[in-house]
């Protein structure tokens, strides 16, 4: 996210006394610096709720100097959209919309002229934000550098492309309408269940999709493969989900990247960097205690007898390669060297993740509150399939947890993915 305050945090000390002094008289503020102060506080809450939306994750290239000037490719199940120039020019961002037009846009899936927007735009989220809450985000974008940057955002194949198909699919899966806080909950909890609902848009990827598209909603933030990684599971599930975390490794994780029990890669890595590790301590603390409140899907399962063939070479393998870093109990180093033994997302229902990163390595997220990345390496040159197989069932099955076995199938199926990907 931008850092352009500098002249506007010269504006604010000027404005942040009530009076300035002249020997012994007071010079009462002016009707213009009243206005200019709630300005000022507007952009300010519209530059914090753009971060607690992560716009910057999908509106601007990686390693781009201008922000928001679109053309990121954003896939989805259907093809590829391309987030479009927001800043404020004229011809080629949003600097013609309307207040009215950019909140249909983001709470409507509406563009100016009629025509529907995509879901890789979250509307279906952000129609739980406030008009107020949306108009302080457009003030804010009205600051930014206007970037003249043409972009087609629709790249979808026949019949995706036809933006007309979608108000059937709004039909289906769009339910307009604010959030509205549940008096029998906490203002705390309410805050959280804002954030997650709203503005943070967790949904798009971490609730299972139907063929269309669309949420299942009976299956709310029970995790879903999108972009190749699994977006875990983020109900209270003591298997899969956050079940076996505190609410303060909740907050640790998205303050930090890195807690106890795991660390952020892949597509959360980004998400921490960009949004959640810029949030305040209070609104993390929120979304903690609403992930906590939200009940699992009590997932079991039964772990093969530690004689099985296949437990028995996995162990053998884990025993040679993993574990001078994981440890032979599986808790590795805290904060460092992610817990085999208590990490949700490995005793998850699909182990795309695991593979993916048995194949290709990764490397953890950064951020001003842990600097440290640690990474792990790849093996899709060291294992076979049968390998990464047999000692990823082993991982998911010991220490006292159980989770379905990972088949030669499961990492063919990745290893190929992953080499259309060209990522290894």
């Amino acid at each position: 996210m931008p850092r352009c305050w500098a002249a506007s945090d010269i504006a604010l000390a000027a404005l942040a006394g009530l009076t300035i002094c002249v020997g012994i008289s007071r010079i009462p503020a002016s009707a213009s610096d009243h206005q200019s102060a709630q300005d000022f506080t507007q952009i300010e809450r519209g530059r914090y709720l753009a971060l607690a939306a992560d716009c910057a994750a999908c509106h601007t290239m990686p390693d781009a100097k201008q922000p928001f000037a679109g053309g990121r490719p954003i896939e989805t199940p259907f093809g590829i959209v391309v987030a479009p120039n927001i800043t404020p020019d004229r011809e080629t961002g949003i600097g013609s919309w309307t207040d009215e037009e950019f909140d249909a846009a983001l709470r409507r899936g509406k563009r100016p002229d009629g025509s529907r927007l995509y879901p890789a735009m979250p509307y279906p989220s952000f129609t739980k934000m406030s008009k107020e809450d949306v108009l302080a985000i457009r003030a804010y974008l009205a600051t930014i550098e206007p970037v003249r940057n043409h972009v087609e955002p629709n790249q979808l194949p026949f019949p995706f492309s036809i933006r007309t198909g979608m108000a059937a699919w709004n039909a289906l899966y769009f339910q307009d309408g604010e959030f509205r806080p549940d008096t029998a909950k906490s203002a705390v909890w309410n805050r959280g269940a804002y954030l997650v609902q709203g503005p943070g848009h967790c949904s798009a990827c971490h609730t299972p999709k139907t063929f269309l598209g669309g949420d299942k909603t009976d299956q709310t933030l029970q995790g879903n493969v999108t972009q190749g990684w699994l977006a875990s599971d983020l109900t209270n599930d003591k298997m899969t989900g956050l079940g076996r975390w505190t609410a303060e490794d909740v907050v640790a994780y998205l303050e930090t990247g890195h807690n106890a029990n795991t660390a952020a890669t892949g597509l959360m890595a980004e998400v921490i960097e960009l949004s959640t590790s810029k949030m305040t301590r209070a609104d993390l603390e929120a979304i903690a205690a609403y992930l906590k409140d939200q009940p699992g899907a009590g997932h079991t399962a039964v772990a093969p007898q530690t004689t099985d063939p296949v437990m028995v070479a996995g162990s053998s393998i884990y025993r040679d390669i993993c574990s001078a870093c994981h440890s032979l109990d599986g808790n590795g180093v805290p904060r460092l060297i992610p817990s085999l033994a208590a990490s949700s997302s490995v005793h998850s229902q699909d182990p795309t993740t695991l593979i993916r990163i048995t194949l290709s390595g990764a490397r953890s997220v950064a951020t001003d509150q842990e600097p440290t990345a640690p990474a792990m390496p790849a093996f899709a040159w060291q294992l076979s399939d049968e390998q990464i197989a047999a000692v990823l069932t082993y991982v998911r099955n010991s220490w006292g947890s159980a989770a379905p076995i990972v088949t030669v199938h499961d990492v063919e199926a990745k290893r190929a993915e992953l080499k259309t990907r060209g990522e290894h």
